[in-house]
Parts: C-alpha cells; structure tokens; sequence
C-alpha cells in the first residue's frame, strides 16, 4: 500500500466515527500532519453562545492523533496525555485543527496542534502524547 492510499484510508475511518456523523468534520492527512475542519452550529454552544471547550479538544485531539497515525503503518495509536489552551471564543464560520507530529521515538510520539478561525485567527492549541497499542489498523475500526 502506497503512503497515499493510507492516507485516504485513515480519512475514511475518522469520516465513519459515529461522533463524526452529528459533528461533520473533514479531514485532511498528510504525512505527520492533519488538518481537521469542523462548521460551527449553535447547538455546540455553551450558555454564553460560543462553542463549547469540549470541541476545541475534539478538533486538537483529531488532527494530533491522525497526524501520529500517518506515520503508523499497522496499528493505532492512542491518546495518553493532552494539554490545551483556549486563547478565543468561536460562534461562527468554521475552526480548523492543524496537527503535527514534532517528536517521534520507538515509544511515544508528540504532536502539536492549534485551532484557528475562519478569519485565520489562533483560538486555541494544544499538545499531547501518542502511543503505538495493539489494535490492528483494519476494516473493523474503519479502515478501509
């Protein structure tokens, strides 16, 4: 399988996630890099009418992990550690989510991500830690 054709695979898999199919994101792969765009509605929002922290988190989370699992060739990895920072409030357009592998080892990766509006302005970044596990990259998770 070309480096490609993963791509597209892991694309699939995160466009058939369940929680993806209320949220309506799109993703983009890349090799230690993905980009995740998610429309804004009002039924993200929190009291105060902008979306709620939760979905910050999702849209870090999901470009960091894809991001890591580029470079994975046959099983997930997985999220052990995420730390965030909400630098700005969004109510309308669109967030897009840029991640990026920045360390890699035998063990562990890190990944980057940050959370920009559709007027290109940073709303929130984050890192966190990755994890190769034992689950086979397969068409039971999506992959396909």
């Amino acid at each position: 399988m070309t480096k490609e054709e993963h791509y597209r695979k892991l694309e699939r898999m995160y466009a058939s996630a369940p929680t993806n199919k209320y949220h309506a994101p799109t993703m983009r792969v890349s090799e230690g890099r993905a980009e995740v765009t998610i429309p804004m509605r009002p039924d993200f929002f929190h009291a105060a009418g902008a979306a709620h922290g939760y979905l910050y988190f999702k849209a870090l989370d999901d470009a960091a992990f894809f991001a890591v699992n580029s470079l994975m060739g046959d099983v997930f990895a997985l999220t052990v550690s995420f730390n965030l920072y909400l630098t700005r409030p969004i109510s309308e357009g669109e967030m897009r989510a840029t991640g990026r592998v920045v360390h890699r080892s035998r063990r562990f990766f890190i990944a980057e991500a940050e959370v920009m509006d559709s007027d290109g302005r940073e709303i929130a970044r984050g890192s966190g830690i990755f994890m190769p596990t034992t689950i086979p990259l397969s068409p039971d998770v999506g992959y396909e």
